[in-house]
């Protein structure tokens, strides 16, 4: 009886000393993560000499000239606008080919493909830039929108055809046999019972993709003009070779930075359930 109360005492003891391991660990990873982003604002909203004073100024006052200056020097509304239409473009062409794609290669269980098209997005994109360069010279397209989107294809595609794999393995077969036998085409089936069921799978694809080309940066410099380029490059616009501006660095990247982080504060759930959809196999 002692025994099993000194046992009872410690369950809760151990319970608490594993929480507090567990927050503790949580706080250890993320605190980097916050320092980095609060030292950008910070150093937005600081004047230049103020960035460059050593030791570091973590009392001052605070001054908007930064943010400013990225609208006045730069044409920061035409780098959205291109942003947006770029990664929209990107991520709607690459659920158009996806979808169908992942299907076909969960249903056929064609493996061997899967992987081919995960290698083609783990390559570095550095390697791309001259085909792609090249490619689109030979088609007349440098600095324009139809490069942009078919570039950054080589982003968002992959990621879309491998969330959508795992999720269209879980559909059950016997669902969709059962509406061939109905009379469903092959497409109805697809869009009438596959899609439906996987749409958490697909909304954090969607998500993914879109984020992915976003901050995408190399593809932007190299095949674009003045005309083409999306934010990324207004921070790069900052940097020259007498200096670097980094007020104005710290402010566009602020500026990028916040759509997407507000985005995933209100979609993280569905990007966690989605992409742990397909993690558990019988």
């Amino acid at each position: 009886m002692e025994l099993l109360t000194a046992s009872s005492r410690g369950g809760p003891r151990g319970r608490s000393l594993g929480t507090a391991v567990y927050y503790t660990g949580v706080v250890a990873i993320c605190v980097p993560f916050v320092f980095v982003f609060v030292w950008m604002v910070l150093g937005a909203l600081k004047t230049q000499v103020q960035n460059t004073t050593y030791p570091p100024l973590w009392l001052f006052a605070p001054t908007l000239e930064n943010f400013r200056k990225v609208f006045a020097v730069n044409q920061f509304f035409t780098f959205m606008r291109n942003s947006v239409v770029i990664s929209g473009g990107a991520t709607l062409t690459a659920l158009a080919l996806g979808l169908p794609a992942a299907h076909a290669i969960a249903r056929h269980r064609q493996r061997g493909l899967a992987i081919g098209i995960l290698v083609a997005r783990m390559a570095p994109h550095l390697s791309y830039v001259v085909p792609f360069f090249i490619l689109f010279q030979k088609l007349g397209w440098i600095d324009t929108f139809a490069c942009m989107v078919a570039s950054h294809l080589i982003i968002t595609l992959p990621i879309v055809v491998w969330i959508m794999i795992g999720a269209f393995e879980d559909v059950p077969l016997e669902l969709e046999e059962a509406a061939r036998i109905d009379g469903c085409s092959r497409w109805r089936v697809f869009t009438r019972i596959a899609l439906p069921l996987c749409r958490t799978a697909l909304a954090t694809a969607t998500i993914l993709a879109f984020i992915f080309s976003w901050n995408n940066f190399i593809f932007a410099l190299i095949l674009t003009g003045p005309d083409r380029r999306t934010l990324p490059v207004a921070v790069f616009n900052f940097i020259s070779s007498d200096e670097i501006d980094w007020g104005g660095l710290s402010a566009a990247a602020t500026l990028i930075t916040l759509p997407i982080l507000v985005l995933i504060l209100f979609v993280q759930r569905h990007i966690v359930q989605g992409l742990t959809a397909g993690g558990l196999k019988e």
